[in-house]
């Protein structure tokens, strides 16, 4: 794998650049690198959720790939689905820069990008031309890969819910689900969407126009790690009663953990992600696998380091994990260690398939203490 193997010597010239322009690099690498496409994986890990087929449950979370410039090539490294976006209406430039800021002794980043987005129609037209793409479909796609949309809404918008409306009808045909995010925590208000009023009245509009549209494309719903119990209760509750396909558990957080090593960087402003992530959102995961019940599957994610995190999100609650901060500092050779991990600890449970494995730790992580 090219650009896996060319990682160790990228990497200490990326971080030596402000975070967001190496980032920037990243992309156009994936962009201009011709990728091989990994080899197949072993069928045990194939995974169905949301009435979809994973070849494997690892994916990159949405953030990576803003604005639908390279899902395909994030496929060739071995990922089994992709999420692109956060995706607006309209195009906006989000934050300020600089707005991207690493903690390399916390193996962790704070950003505040703000939704920074080429706007829905050009995202749906890099979507159109996907190699591999089922023509004319209104649902599930024929590509290589399952193909996730994040949707946010545009930070000067007057009717934020009509936003979500309309990003569905645009791009609800070209994607295999699309996924509310209304948990960022740089868009001001977005998270008052979590409310259960306005979060009832968005997921059954969606639905509406997911219907009006005749379209199979599934809706998932990604929450913040920053819930108390009653606000998890609620969000649970219109979830299950308007019938979404899942839940993507957890966004990135407003708390700054004692333990954090580089405090002056953790002053600024913005959404914390990475290792120190870890133990907050998967025992938000594994109180929201408990309170599901097995009505929908969850994908973990936050602060996944190593291929034993992975299983652990697995055992908390996660039928699919997600992962993006900790390519910054191991590049993508963690996505095969994700997998191997996997198998093995499939061995050790003497288990057939990754659902053998799911949830099986959640009573204990929903006990533990942040």
């Amino acid at each position: 794998m090219m650009f896996g193997s060319l990682f160790p010597l990228l990497q200490p010239l990326l971080h030596r650049v402000d975070p967001e322009k190496a980032h920037d690099l990243s992309v156009a690498a994936l962009e201009k690198l011709p990728l091989p496409a990994c080899g197949p994986d072993d069928p045990r890990l194939a995974v169905t959720a949301f009435g979809l087929e994973f070849a494997n449950p690892v994916g990159i979370a949405a953030g990576f790939d803003k604005n639908a410039r390279v899902p395909d090539a994030l496929m060739r490294l071995g990922f089994g689905f992709v999420e692109v976006g956060g995706v607006t209406k309209h195009p906006q430039p989000g934050n300020p820069r600089p707005r991207v800021f690493r903690l390399g002794e916390d193996r962790a980043v704070i950003n505040r990008y703000g939704l920074n987005s080429d706007g829905m129609e050009a995202v749906a037209a890099r979507l159109m031309q996907r190699d591999g793409r089922g023509k004319g479909s209104k649902g599930v796609l024929a590509s290589r890969g399952v193909l996730g949309v994040n949707l946010g809404a545009n930070k000067d918008s007057s009717d934020r819910i009509a936003d979500y409306v309309d990003l569905t009808r645009r791009l609800g045909p070209l994607a295999d689900f699309l996924t509310l995010n209304i948990s960022s925590p740089n868009t001001p208000g977005l998270r008052d969407l979590q409310g259960r009023a306005f979060l009832d009245e968005l997921i059954a509009r969606v639905l509406e126009a997911r219907a009006a549209e005749g379209l199979a494309t599934r809706i998932l719903l990604k929450i913040a790690p920053d819930l108390d119990d009653i606000q998890l209760d609620d969000i649970v509750a219109v979830a299950l009663s308007r019938g979404i396909d899942g839940m993507i558990v957890s966004n990135t957080t407003i708390a700054r953990p004692a333990s954090l090593k580089d405090q002056a960087t953790a002053r600024e402003a913005g959404g914390l992600s990475g290792k120190p992530l870890f133990r907050a959102s998967t025992i938000v995961l594994a109180k929201t696998f408990q309170r599901v019940d097995g009505a929908f599957p969850l994908i973990g994610v936050g602060g996944i380091s190593s291929g034993e995190d992975a299983v652990a999100k697995i055992a908390a609650g996660a039928s699919l994990v997600q992962l993006y901060s900790a390519l910054i500092y191991q590049g993508p050779a963690l996505i095969g260690e994700i997998k191997s991990a996997i198998l093995r600890a499939m061995a050790r449970e003497n288990v057939a398939d990754v659902a053998g494995l799911v949830g099986r730790g959640a009573d204990v992580w929903a006990k533990a203490s942040a």
